[in-house]
């Protein structure tokens, strides 16, 4: 689970400040109650979404003290009806670029930026938790990343499509259909899976 203390000791070292031209300037008292209040109500939620957009775990926290520096450069301009939205959209932002950055790390390893590699596990490789989970990231990694935020605000944050479409900031019916297309993409993949299980039974 996240470990929350790395961005509260970076608020009580000051170092989680407002960025400016001529360096890093502290906030005002006012504004530094709001941000610690804004950091207890919503890490843990921001903390699941970047992991679940595509963070990889040991970059987590990183990603995190990324998306609270950038909610303290904006915080006046959040409003207060908004700051889980903002919280959400950052993080869509920030997962988006990790995972462009390891997208184009695996291609220069490989030497071939054309070539695509197979997001499902081989059925041998489904044999304990630790592989489940990492089946359900390479479910979710082979998702676009709109219909990847929709199904982990719908199944892993247990939200309605109205409350998906309040936060996305989308009509009602785009979540709608955005989630039927990714909740049947994950299911072909699956079936995808259980066919290889199955020729790999037969074949042995």
């Amino acid at each position: 689970m996240a470990q929350w203390t790395t961005v509260h000791m970076a608020l009580e070292t000051e170092t989680l400040g407002v960025a400016s031209a001529a360096g890093r300037a502290s906030l005002a008292p006012n504004q530094s109650l709001r941000l610690r209040a804004l950091v207890d109500q919503y890490f843990d939620f921001a903390w699941r979404s970047l992991r679940r957009l595509g963070v990889p775990e040991p970059s987590v926290d990183d990603a995190a003290q990324q998306l609270f520096v950038v909610l303290a450069t904006k915080l006046d301009a959040v409003d207060p009806e908004c700051e889980r939205s903002f919280v959400f959209g950052t993080a869509v932002r920030i997962a988006s670029d990790y995972r462009r950055a390891l997208r184009l790390e695996r291609e220069r390893r490989s030497g071939d930026t054309g070539a695509l590699s197979d997001p499902l596990p081989a059925p041998d490789e489904l044999l304990d938790h630790k592989r489940a989970r990492e089946l359900l990231d390479r479910l979710l990694d082979a998702l676009p990343m709109e219909l990847r935020t929709v199904l982990i605000l719908a199944e892993g944050e247990g939200m309605t499509m109205s409350e998906i479409a309040g936060l996305c900031e989308i009509p009602r019916g785009t979540v709608a259909s955005r989630l039927r297309r990714a909740r049947s993409s994950v299911l072909g993949m699956l079936e995808q899976i259980q066919a290889r299980t199955h020729r790999t039974g037969e074949s042995s």
